[in-house]
């Protein structure tokens, strides 16, 4: 496995209040939520509505085997570019707790979109001293709008 530093680069980690104020901010920004299908139905989305939008569900990996999705950079170039995106626009990525949604944001930078984020924290964030998510950080933790499928 690759350390850090061959990987290629990313615009970097931003927490989901400022994912949140540069979606209000930039009406051409977009939000992938790049977990699987079952974890949308059973934990809810991102709700986007009050922005007049809605994130883009694209899986990283596919559920239940949890294969990478091979057409995940063709299937987001293509979305997003039907929202208007260019290869500037900023793509803030969500997964559960931030690391598949690295792994997408560094995907995307490989094909040319400069503005890649990943949102550290994820939608249910880490676990806490429970053992259970959405309590630490993460978006449902910062109470932003989400909504159950």
């Amino acid at each position: 496995m690759a350390d850090d530093q061959n990987l290629p680069s990313y615009a970097g980690d931003v927490d989901v209040t400022t994912a949140w104020q540069l979606l209000k901010d930039n009406p051409d920004a977009q939000l992938v939520d790049v977990r699987t299908a079952a974890e949308w139905s059973f934990t809810g989305v991102a709700d986007l509505s009050a922005l007049g939008r809605e994130a883009h569900l694209i899986e990283w990996q596919m559920f239940p085997s949890m294969a990478p999705n091979p057409g995940f950079v063709a299937a987001v170039s293509d979305t997003v570019a039907r929202s208007g995106a260019r290869k500037d626009t900023p793509l803030l990525f969500l997964c559960r707790s931030g690391a598949r949604s690295r792994a997408a944001a560094i995907a995307m930078a490989k094909a040319g979109y400069s503005r890649a984020y990943n949102l550290a924290g994820g939608f249910e964030g880490d676990l806490d001293q429970d053992r259970h998510r959405g309590r630490t950080n993460g978006w449902k933790a910062a109470s932003l709008p989400w909504r159950q499928t």
